[in-house]
């Protein structure tokens, strides 16, 4: 009886270990082909997706520092014509200050002509009203005291005294 348990577990392991092997190969035929390709398109497409979020990632970084630089350079250019604008106002303000200072030095210049010009042409008048006067009043003067010969000889002799003839 031994003998037929050795042989039975000879036989029982021999076709277990065929039965073993068949179904690796079935295994591997039909069921670890697929799971091994499957496993590697996974593991591919991980890969793949690890290496876009890496590039995507640079690019991000890429693209935050080129804004910082324009955010810079565009802060730097507000300053700039910031400053040009501020010198710029400055100067049309000084401009138009020096053109205004001028102007009214140019009007009080020509009013202070006109003043002189009407200051003279009402002394000029004063002056031939004065002497119109004076001429009139010397004339009233000069018949009432010379209605007389006598004295308008006395007159003649005291000017050529007066005036000393050389």
């Amino acid at each position: 009886m031994e003998k037929l348990i050795s042989e039975f577990s000879i036989g029982l392991f021999f076709w277990q270990s065929m039965i073993f092997i068949g179904l690796i190969f079935l295994l591997r035929k039909y069921a670890w082909g697929p799971i091994l390709s499957a496993v590697n398109e996974r593991e591919t497409s991980i890969k793949d997706a690890l290496d876009s979020a890496e590039a995507a990632r640079k690019e991000m970084e890429t693209l935050q520092t080129d804004n910082q630089r324009i955010l810079k350079e565009a802060r730097a250019e507000k300053e700039v014509m910031l400053k040009e604008a501020r010198n710029t106002s400055a100067d049309l303000i000084n401009t138009a200050k020096v053109e205004a200072k001028a102007e009214a030095e140019k009007i009080l210049i020509q009013a202070q002509e006109a003043i002189q010009n009407e200051k003279r042409a009402a002394i000029s008048e004063l002056k031939d009203q004065v002497a119109s006067i004076a001429t009139n009043i010397a004339e009233k003067v000069l018949q009432k005291e010379l209605e007389s010969n006598d004295k308008q000889e006395q007159l003649i002799s005291q000017l050529l005294k007066d005036s000393d003839l050389k």
